[in-house]
């Protein structure tokens, strides 16, 4: 069986590098060697999350991750503010009514971001909100919210709690936690980071746990529980410890890159794709000024099965794309754009695209490849 260069919105090809950690001895995570690891991982993290906040760790999913932190926050009948437009801010809004709690939904189109006037509209017309809760890049749509530094100012100023899903974006775009006054920010390991699954990241602010203190909190997800290890720099339940070394060394790799360098290099390569796609005639999903540098979403052609071109894709040229995700799962087609990616993973992933699509009938005047090429001579 052949490597596959897999280009969906996580999980993302892994260095070797970050896989060969995984192969340290076991060690005991109530012993001096997982206190040394932990603060390794507590030092960079701060570097990745730009924040002088607590950080942690817990071996769970993303979507894990995203309960936990809703579950320490949220009380029955607590109103949040959830701004929906796509497949994970629904989500985030559902995690938000199996607590009890009174989501203030605002609805934008699929395709476009929400804006902070709106958001203000609401916070300036509800009484009592006690939060923000908003995914800054919803990886159904490919769509990032720009506004989400003014957002961070209104809930500052409401006195209002931010919560950020940042699960398919930290590491791959900006996201400067204390500047832009992020309570609390949540993301994952096998994104932007090119870690493997099973690890939920988040930061938490001094205003945060004021909060925290006063919600019934979950068990396993006790983030207070957290806090209390964390101070002796352990963990209260068993983590994974082979993934604890992957991300220790995913996080050096970062620091070694710098996120100014990493930053831009997640920016070219998006840019090259969507200017590759468009090239190729096909019609890119989320409006310009809103577009994500990690998922690439676009339509698929008429008259082009996309279950059939994904499949081609991998069976011709070992490469794996996604469909489509929640209401638009039959519309569109989707290339995630993070983690190790670099002109190789475009050029590889565009050329098997375009060929594949010559060879389902498709016809273009112009070259994906060639369109995707001008734009990486950027790269560092």
């Amino acid at each position: 069986m052949n490597e596959k260069l897999i280009m969906v919105p996580g999980p993302t090809n892994v260095p070797e590098r970050v896989m060969r950690a995984m192969t340290k001895p076991m060690i005991s995570h109530r012993s001096s060697e997982f206190r040394r690891l932990y603060e390794s991982i507590a030092e960079n993290m701060r570097y990745l999350f730009q924040t002088e906040g607590d950080i942690y760790v817990l071996t769970a999913s993303g979507t894990g991750g995203v309960e936990c932190v809703v579950g320490n926050v949220v009380n029955p009948g607590d109103k949040i503010i959830v701004p929906v437009f796509g497949l994970f801010s629904e989500r985030l809004k559902e995690a938000i009514v199996r607590r009890g709690g009174r989501p203030i939904i605002t609805q934008t189109r699929w395709g476009a971001a929400p804006k902070a006037d709106e958001i203000k509209e609401v916070v300036e017309s509800e009484e009592d909100v006690k939060a923000i809760a908003i995914v800054y890049n919803e990886t159904s749509t490919g769509v990032t919210v720009r506004d989400l530094p003014e957002i961070g100012r209104i809930a500052d100023e409401n006195d209002m709690l931010l919560i950020v899903d940042a699960v398919s974006i930290l590491g791959g775009d900006d996201l400067p936690v204390d500047k832009w006054n992020i309570d609390i920010c949540v993301s994952a390991s096998q994104k932007c980071l090119a870690c493997p699954p099973g690890l939920a990241l988040f930061s938490i602010s001094e205003k945060a746990w004021e909060t925290i203190e006063t919600v019934q909190r979950p068990f396993y997800f006790d983030i207070k529980t957290m806090r209390r290890f964390g101070e002796r720099s352990e963990t209260p339940f068993t983590p994974a410890i082979p993934l604890f070394y992957a991300l220790d060394e995913a996080l050096k790799m970062i620091r070694e890159e710098g996120l100014k360098r990493r930053f831009s290099r997640h920016r070219i390569c998006s840019e090259a794709f969507y200017e590759a796609i468009e090239a190729l005639g096909l019609k890119i999903f989320p409006e310009e000024p809103v577009r994500s540098q990690t998922v690439i979403t676009f339509r698929k052609p008429e008259k082009i099965d996309g279950v059939t071109l994904r499949s081609r894709m991998n069976k011709d040229y070992d490469v794996v794309i996604s469909g489509g995700a929640g209401r638009i799962r039959d519309e569109t087609l989707r290339i995630g754009c993070m983690g190790i990616i670099s002109e190789r993973e475009t050029i590889i992933t565009v050329n098997a695209l375009e060929n594949v699509l010559k060879d389902l009938g498709y016809e273009t005047e112009s070259s994906g490849v060639e369109a995707a090429r001008r734009r990486l001579r950027d790269l560092e």
